[in-house]
């Protein structure tokens, strides 16, 4: 179960967030609301939120999820892997915040760089996607601090995808939703792999919180797909973040 959520507001500058999509730039007024609608859904889920605010000196700052990974155990500060974001980890409002949760915070040091966007959590174990922002460093540091505490980690090579999670969801209960290269990997053979159509591949990035599955809306299949399996699906229109290459877990930290 979940208690905490720390998210930031979108900022002004979201409009120039990296991207390597082809949707045109975001509409900030709406990304504003749709991120209210988000933070709404995960309020629904019985979890306390802690709002940074906005920071216009980072675009894409609101997708906090990469600058961190938040165990039962520790919380380890990132190196990020895009030069431009790489500042994101140490800005004081989001030390402070994992400062209010965590006695034990450990950082990853150069020349590792890790986005927390490539680790998927099930259970005790961690799966950690090498991809262009996450190196063998990154993940061999990570996997050291996880095994300090008494969980264990495994890397996964990418070929296709920004980010491990852009194609996976773990929904707890040994259930799976895999997309694109993910669907016949060996590395998940053992889960119960429920496959996203290739057409709906957007909405393999989803989050489970306490027994609710958010994912974005406008995805009928993959909905359905989640709700036949006996969860409660929340959706959330994640569009503009959709245009800088964003989706639903990477607008908060979940622990």
């Amino acid at each position: 179960m979940f208690k905490n959520i720390i998210a930031r507001k979108p900022c002004p500058s979201v409009t120039e967030g990296i991207t390597s999509a082809s949707l045109g730039k975001p509409d900030y007024e709406l990304a504003l609301k749709q991120h209210e609608a988000y933070i709404s859904a995960l309020e629904r889920c019985g979890v306390e939120i802690t709002l940074l605010e906005e920071n216009d000196s980072y675009p894409d700052s609101c997708f906090v999820e990469d600058v961190a990974l938040c165990t039962k155990k520790c919380a380890i500060i990132t190196r990020l892997g895009a030069p431009s974001r790489r500042g994101e980890a140490g800005l004081p409002d989001m030390k402070a915040a994992l400062e209010r949760f965590y006695e034990n915070i450990e950082v990853i040091k150069e020349p590792g760089t890790i986005e927390a966007g490539d680790i998927m959590m099930a259970e005790d174990h961690f799966y950690i996607g090498l991809s262009a922002r996450t190196n063998e460093e990154g993940a061999k540091q990570m996997i050291g601090f996880l095994e300090k505490y008494g969980m264990t980690g495994s890397v996964v090579a990418l070929a296709e995808v920004l980010h491990l999670k852009t194609g996976l969801a773990y929904l707890e209960n040994n259930n799976l939703l895999t997309a694109g290269e993910f669907v016949t990997k060996p590395d998940f053979a053992k889960y119960n792999r429920i496959e996203v159509p290739s057409f709906e591949d957007y909405a393999a990035n989803c989050i489970w919180v306490n027994g609710n599955v958010l994912m974005p809306a406008g995805y009928p299949i993959t909905q359905k797909a989640v709700e036949n399996l006996g969860y409660n699906v929340i959706t959330v229109d994640t569009s503009e973040y959709r245009k800088i290459d964003g989706g639903l877990s990477c607008l908060s930290l979940r622990f």
